[in-house]
């Protein structure tokens, strides 16, 4: 019984995390522009992505563009984008993994052997692709942060963290969560 609630809650903490990994790599807040220097009259904020540039005008109209040229962006952020791909297709294929391991695990509970291939598999795709999703998101982060804090930078230039990188962060978290619960069978 208490191997079956595990294998429940990995499960959903598997698609939660699959969500939110489609929904951190579509979302255009990954850098949030920063407002500094005691300025409350602000009449743009600015939103950067993987895949776009947003600009809201006094929080009433978005205007959105597609990056023009995939030869054209930096070479960090094409890798990201790379990344994210990869585990937005890596979260589907475990899991489904972890579906078919939980209908297989209640049809057949006398082949332990059986159970503990689809589970394991499933479950080294979730950490897997926790660590996939951890990378441009930390990377991110980290550049952002250490830019906030270089003199060099000018103010408007400047970003902050966006919603995109925290819910990076925790669908990693709920994806490793799950991969673990589904090896430690």
């Amino acid at each position: 019984m208490a191997c079956c609630v595990l294998q429940i809650t990995g499960l959903i903490f598997g698609g939660i995390g699959m969500v939110g990994t489609l929904a951190a790599t579509v979302m255009p807040q990954w850098r949030v522009s920063a407002y500094l220097e005691g300025n409350i009259v602000v009449f743009e904020t600015i939103w950067e992505g993987l895949w776009m540039d947003c600009i809201s005008h006094l929080g009433l109209r978005l205007q959105c563009k597609f990056y023009d040229s995939f030869l054209a962006l930096p070479p960090p952020l094409e890798a990201f984008r790379a990344l994210m791909c990869i585990a937005v297709v890596l979260s589907v294929l475990s899991f489904l993994m972890a579906i078919v391991g939980v209908q297989y695990t209640q049809r057949t509970k006398e082949d332990p052997r059986g159970i503990s291939i689809f589970i394991l598999a499933a479950g080294v795709a979730f950490l897997l692709t926790g660590a996939l999703v951890l990378i441009p998101v930390s990377w991110t982060g980290g550049s952002i942060i250490r830019d906030f804090y270089d003199p060099e930078v000018p103010a408007p230039l400047k970003r902050e963290l966006g919603a995109a990188l925290y819910v990076g962060w925790v669908s990693s978290a709920l994806l490793v969560a799950a991969g673990a619960m589904y090896c430690h069978f």
